[in-house]
């Protein structure tokens, strides 16, 4: 019982920060309203320029839709953190009888508060102003939805491990991770069109999975349900790993002392 309640002073701290800062609220649905907004009227002209039958939407939209709902999860996690280290509120947190898995706990139900907030502006722009019918692609939706929030949730804790052991400088290192991965994932082409060196990295990346079957659905094939099950075992064995990244650089921050010097200067 405990437990839960310091998990829901962790979620409740954010939601006052949210509530009391409008400059913190926008950005949870003003970005992806640009994006889908912006991809929206592409995917509507090179539908009246091409003669090939094909619908860019479900499968042009329908990508950035997805890949701003795993940005948005992993920005989630990583934002909550960083609150507490702008702040320079991190060694006050862990003076606290709080746990690591309380606190990790805390950031996720923050992320999938502020993600969800997302993924609602952007469903409803999607599907009144551009069409997007999700029925396209059946019940496949949902897990597609479930691997990029846990692979989203995977590197979002593994980001605030890296900012803790490399100090808050070094925070301009996660933001742009997504943009990053987006060209090995195949977000917006088939994995085929990859170089080899390529492919081989992008099957160890759960997003993959979840792009190339949503494609094959919108083409009229079927997805591979033991593609989707390896994505998302991939996905659950990458929030062990991050989970077991931030424990340890949290272990070494006491050992060495650098939970205690944290601030703004810190760099090792």
């Amino acid at each position: 019982m405990k437990g839960l309640r310091r998990i829901a002073a962790i979620v409740l701290r954010h939601f006052y920060l949210l509530r009391g800062s409008p400059a913190r609220l926008l950005p949870l649905f003003a970005w992806v309203a640009v994006d889908i907004l912006l991809w929206g009227f592409i995917t509507r002209y090179l539908n009246s320029v091409t003669k090939s039958g094909l619908n860019f939407v479900p499968s042009l939209l329908g990508a950035v839709l997805l890949w701003d709902f795993f940005t948005r999860v992993m920005h989630g996690v990583a934002a909550a953190f960083f609150e507490d280290v702008w702040a320079r509120n991190f060694l006050n947190i862990f003076a606290t009888p709080l746990s690591i898995s309380q606190y990790l706990t805390g950031l996720v139900i923050t992320s999938i508060t502020t993600s969800m907030i997302g993924l609602a502006v952007m469903l409803v722009l999607a599907t009144t102003v551009f069409g997007l019918s999700f029925f396209t692609y059946g019940l496949m939706f949902v897990p597609f939805l479930a691997v990029l929030f846990l692979f989203g949730i995977a590197l979002g804790i593994f980001g605030c491990a890296l900012v803790l052991r490399l100090g808050p400088a070094s925070e301009w290192l996660i933001w742009p991770v997504p943009a990053l991965l987006s060209p090995f994932a195949g977000v917006f082409y088939p994995l085929a069109t990859l170089p080899r060196w390529m492919q081989w990295f992008s099957c160890v990346l759960p997003p993959s999975y979840v792009f190339e079957g949503m494609r094959r659905i919108v083409a009229g094939g079927l997805v591979s349900g033991y593609s989707v099950t390896f994505g998302t075992v991939l996905a659950a064995l990458y929030i062990l790993l991050a989970c077991r990244y931030f424990v340890a650089v949290y272990h070494h921050a006491q050992r060495t002392g650098l939970i205690a010097r944290y601030s703004a200067e810190t760099l090792s």
